[in-house]
């Protein structure tokens, strides 16, 4: 193995130590709500990272070609998680009914897909059993790997995740060689699909309509985008200081995962905040390398989905505490709270490290 990619690595890091730092001060109103202490969230956000060092040492250190020939299995599994959750799946007082719970663990399948998705995605245009080129072998699969697990999602419903998943596996048909025609038609079907989604479910409904004029409900389903706006021009050019956000506290909801953004914002300033998305370009930039750089074609799709995955999900969480797209609900990867989007983060980032140690410039193989 060549040596890893330094940069990534430690962008991975430093993202993961300045979200537990910014969790200390984030966290403290709804600790002290749930307990009574201000650092709940802290230390359980703490216990995760923890928890999740060996999911990113095994992913770091497991064989791709192995990973290729279960990457079948681990979509099955994957997709009966989502089935068990439309059977025996908890809310935890959300919008979506998006948790297992198994014994004092609770954790979400959709982040289990997610990786599951790119994996299986991965495998199939480089199985060199497929044309990509052509309606049978390309978009076919990309129809049923898409299609499944998105049923499965909007029957919660996360929203959220399906436009992270959905941009993940458009981003890979792509690169893989789609036709044109059939890719734009697949566009243009999804597009249908999302518009039948939104006037047919009276929650996401509402979601877009505040969306486009938050006065329509500006202490219920606008309160959210209203706040993060607030917060993130209170930051001004350099912020109120660490641990002086104002609205935090009662005024943002979810402020240790959703709105995480604008309350760092807050307390950061503007051009602190710009370094944060510079990590996140650089993240884009050296996953692209990778996937560029990969030796075979099956390691070049796994390095182009878990980037997209990771930078996508990062840009549309940030998009909504901008108010330049609905709210979603999901996590600001390596910086909110959340047990199951974590680890699923850290075994992205593992084998995505384990990839770059792998990069030529030679011709890539296709698994026949």
């Amino acid at each position: 193995m060549n040596q890893l990619d330094k940069g990534l690595f430690f962008a991975f890091i430093g993202l993961t130590v300045f979200g537990l730092i910014m969790m200390s001060s984030m966290s403290v109103a709804g600790s002290f709500e749930i307990t009574g202490r201000n650092d709940y969230y802290f230390l359980r956000h703490m216990m995760y990272i923890v928890m999740g060092i060996p999911i990113f040492l095994i992913a770091f250190k497991f064989p791709y070609d192995t990973l290729r020939k279960i990457s079948p299995v681990v979509f099955i599994f994957a997709i009966t998680l989502l089935l068990l959750v439309l059977v025996i799946g908890q809310d935890f007082g959300t919008a979506a009914k998006s948790w297992l719970k198994v014994g004092p663990i609770s954790f979400q399948p959709t982040e289990v897909a997610k990786l599951a998705i790119v994996i299986f995605l991965a495998a199939v245009y480089s199985s060199g059993k497929n044309n990509v080129d052509s309606f049978q072998g390309g978009f076919m699969p990309f129809l049923f790997v898409l299609g499944v697990p998105a049923i499965l999602i909007m029957a919660q419903p996360d929203f959220g995740s399906l436009m992270v998943i959905s941009t993940v596996c458009g981003v890979m048909y792509f690169v893989a060689g789609a036709n044109l025609k059939h890719y734009l038609g697949g566009m243009m079907f999804g597009l249908v699909g999302a518009a039948m989604i939104i006037f047919t479910n009276p929650y996401i409904a509402k979601r877009f309509a505040v969306f486009m004029n938050p006065e329509l409900d500006p202490l219920g389903a606008g309160f959210q985008m209203k706040q993060a706006l607030i917060a993130i021009g209170s930051g001004g050019w350099f912020g109120r200081g660490f641990q002086n956000s104002i609205q935090k506290f009662d005024y943002l909801p979810e402020v240790q995962s959703d709105t995480i953004f604008s309350a760092i914002a807050e307390e950061l300033g503007f051009i602190r905040i710009l370094c944060l998305l510079g990590i996140y370009f650089f993240i884009a930039h050296r996953g692209f390398y990778i996937a560029r750089n990969a030796p075979d074609q099956f390691t070049q799709l796994l390095a182009v989905g878990l980037t997209t995955w990771i930078v996508g999900q990062a840009f549309i969480n940030i998009a909504v505490n901008l108010a330049l797209f609905p709210n979603t609900g999901i996590t600001l990867p390596l910086l909110s709270y959340g047990g199951t989007s974590l680890w699923a983060t850290f075994a992205a980032m593992g084998i995505l490290l384990h990839i770059s140690g792998n990069i030529k410039t030679t011709a890539r193989k296709r698994y026949i």
